[in-house]
């Protein structure tokens, strides 16, 4: 199956690239928004600032050429801050309200991540495990969360279910690889 994130990001360079969009949305949507929220947007502008994201994405990600040196993160993060100027200088065409300036509650390029690293990987393996959930049959899915992290060993968690405590650790080795092939390339 195709479906890692560096082979995913190969399948937007392709003519027939829905699914591989919707895949991308569905990673990446959740993120942007929460940087736009991040930065006192309230929900409609964020959704817009999204929109405008997803715009310039379409036309860049058929060029961009993933490497593993660098952080496709702070690739994506630099085009939302550069879209969210665009849409702040044609913001400032409209009349001027009292609120404070959107730009000044951009961060400056030395401030940290509006992501912290542990909080961006766990909100990528949940969007992960939601996205790759219907690949797998319930009781394997159940069996193999339940044996991460309820701290039940194989036999108990077997029993409870009807399978073997073999189809548990199976349960566990299979969905977990295919956890990690869709999160390849994007913990970086």
């Amino acid at each position: 199956m195709d479906s890692t994130s560096v082979n995913l990001l190969e399948r937007l360079k392709q003519a027939d690239t829905g699914t591989a969009w919707a895949r991308f949305v569905e990673l990446y949507v959740p993120l942007i928004f929460y940087w736009a929220r991040q930065h006192g947007l309230n929900a409609e502008d964020a959704a817009d600032l999204v929109q405008d994201v997803l715009v310039t994405l379409v036309t860049k990600l058929p060029s961009f050429e993933y490497n593993p040196d660098m952080r496709f993160r702070g690739w994506l993060q630099t085009i939302t801050l550069n879209r969210a100027r665009d849409w702040e200088r044609r913001r400032k065409l409209r009349p001027i309200t009292s609120q404070s300036s959107f730009m000044e509650r951009l961060p400056q390029a030395e401030s940290s991540d509006l992501f912290d690293e542990s909080e961006y990987q766990a909100f990528l393996v949940q969007r992960a495990r939601t996205l790759i959930m219907s690949e797998f049959e319930p009781v394997t899915w159940e069996a193999c969360w339940r044996y991460v992290t309820d701290g039940s060993s194989a036999e108990e968690i077997a029993r409870e279910l009807g399978i073997s405590a073999n189809a548990v650790r199976i349960a566990k080795c299979r969905v977990l690889r295919r956890l990690r092939q869709e999160l390849a390339g994007l913990l970086d």
